[in-house]
């Protein structure tokens, strides 16, 4: 396994953070506001299926459970 010097670490870790692309305040705020409004409208998607789920169910076994 290849030893690096530190120093040249250290110099290989700040030209590749001078790459990255932050996003800037409104991208960040747009981006929250959306994954908000996605977990939602998941929500209630998710709990109109339980309640057409627990309908049915229920439907079902007062025909056959008396």
């Amino acid at each position: 396994m290849a030893t690096i010097n530190p120093v040249q670490f250290i110099q290989q870790v700040r030209a590749e953070v001078s790459k990255v692309v932050w996003p800037t305040r409104r991208e960040v705020l747009l981006t929250t506001v959306m994954v908000f409004i996605m977990a939602a409208l998941t929500a209630v998607f998710f709990a109109l299926v339980d309640l057409l789920i627990r309908w049915g169910l229920q439907g079902i076994l007062g025909m056959f459970g008396g």
